[in-house]
């Protein structure tokens, strides 16, 4: 299975919709024209998270890549974490940052259509070795 791919080997444009603007080379995040503070793997998630918009990026995926755990490491770190991020987004949380019960969580761009699906949904992203 291929790994997951971030910004570091490829150029990465920019997001930016009517609230959120991240600029991946600033390493700025700005919400509503305010500076969003940041811890440095609140913004490495953020960032892994935009990066792959649309796509459900699984547990074991985002803990590898943010913070180095393997699959054997068992943690509620990375649920803290959204938990912080989901705060810092104020009434925009829900709009976009998606939990995908039993597999991960997807980012979703401001006002993207949401489907509820009733079938166990195949993540967007491999993750192995």
């Amino acid at each position: 299975m291929a790994m997951l791919q971030v910004g570091n080997d490829r150029q990465v444009m920019p997001y930016c919709d009517e609230h959120l603007a991240m600029d991946f080379t600033q390493q700025a995040v700005i919400l509503d024209s305010e500076r969003m503070i940041l811890t440095r793997k609140e913004y490495d998630l953020l960032a892994l998270l935009v990066q792959h918009a649309g796509e459900i990026i699984p547990r074991e995926a985002l803990l590898m890549q943010v913070w180095g755990y393997g699959v054997e490491i068992r943690t509620r770190t990375l649920d803290v974490h959204v938990r912080r991020l989901r705060k810092k987004l104020g009434g925009y949380a829900d709009q976009y940052i998606e939990t995908i019960f039993g597999i991960g969580y997807r980012f979703q761009p401001f006002h993207a259509p949401r489907f509820f699906q009733t079938h166990v949904v195949k993540p967007a992203m491999a993750f192995g070795a």
